[in-house]
């Protein structure tokens, strides 16, 4: 028998990953004091289970990591037979180098951390450098959120009779890998080109960067930008318009993870982007709602992966 618990981040889609299993969420309680600090408590008998524990580590990323850390630490404490982490989006996976000298490599001390807790595996959804997976000593698995998302995006050009001249972009040269990936599953298998954008970044200023140059014919094609989190918007509006600039008729935008800084839905909503297709990895807040944002749910995905588990 299986246990699932949520944490604070995203019980929405934990409830809906319960609901398609039809595995009721067992219980905890969060309780916070006015200092900041807080404590986890497990309400049910875990003893010899498999313990599954939903969380994604997104903002406030440091709180949720340490209630990761707090529910498996209660859940070894007694007795679980295994614990498994479903983190849909994994923090610090974009500081995954040393970019300055003197910088920390952020996600291999979380990582250090996940392990010496006592997980046994860790499933994440489209995580920002898929080479991370080698730093795990223990079981990684890297879910592709492209497998729905593509469809959805398909979908809505079908019905929108948008003709079939559509072409994928990468909004910077790291992005390449994840675009071949999304244009694999897009176009079904066949080999298509891909347009790059030449951005650069400042590593002074968070949140800031510049498109210099496009690499690919988008003239009088739809094009759809690909990229696995949005964090400021920045990044994402100026490829939109780089595109725009070099002649497409249209832009649509694939992000997997909508994590949005507090000026990301002005940035967004008044961008030339006709459509930004996401997943809910993250808790979106009512204010955070645009007309061209379109969610798509990550459940089905995830709960498949727990079925193959058990």
């Amino acid at each position: 028998m299986i246990k699932i618990f949520s944490g604070s981040a995203n019980p929405q889609l934990a409830a809906k990953i319960s609901d398609i299993l039809k595995i009721p969420l067992s219980k905890s309680q969060i309780t916070r004091f006015d200092n900041s600090e807080f404590k986890v408590r497990v309400l049910e008998k875990v003893k010899d289970k498999t313990c599954f524990l939903i969380q994604s580590t997104s903002n406030p990323t440091d709180t949720n990591l340490m209630e990761l850390f707090f529910f498996a630490d209660v859940l070894r404490k007694n007795a679980a037979k295994e614990i498994i982490a479903i983190i849909p989006y994994f923090g610090y996976a974009r500081q995954n180098r040393e970019y300055l000298p003197g910088e920390s490599v952020s996600v291999n001390v979380v990582i250090r951390f996940i392990e010496a807790i006592g997980f046994k595996a860790v499933y994440t959804v489209n995580i920002h450098d898929e080479a991370t997976a080698g730093i795990f000593s223990i079981k990684f698995k890297n879910i592709n959120a492209f497998e729905i998302l593509a469809p959805k995006i398909k979908k809505y050009l079908s019905q929108k009779n948008i003709d079939n001249k559509v072409i994928i972009v990468s909004p910077d040269q790291g992005g390449i890998k994840r675009a071949h990936n999304f244009s694999d599953v897009f176009f079904n298998g066949q080999t298509k080109d891909i347009a790059v954008i030449e951005k650069k970044r400042s590593l002074e200023v968070i949140h800031q960067s510049k498109a210099l140059n496009l690499y690919g014919e988008v003239k009088n094609k739809t094009c759809i930008i690909v990229d696995d989190i949005i964090t400021s918007g920045n990044t994402l509006v100026n490829a939109a318009e780089f595109c725009l600039k070099k002649g497409a008729k249209r832009v649509i935008a694939c992000v997997v993870h909508h994590d949005f800084s507090p000026k990301a839905k002005d940035v967004l909503s008044k961008s030339p982007i006709e459509k930004i297709f996401t997943t809910n990895s993250i808790a979106l807040k009512p204010e955070q709602h645009f007309k061209q944002l379109e969610e798509t749910s990550i459940a089905p995905l995830i709960a498949k992966e727990i079925k193959e588990i058990v």
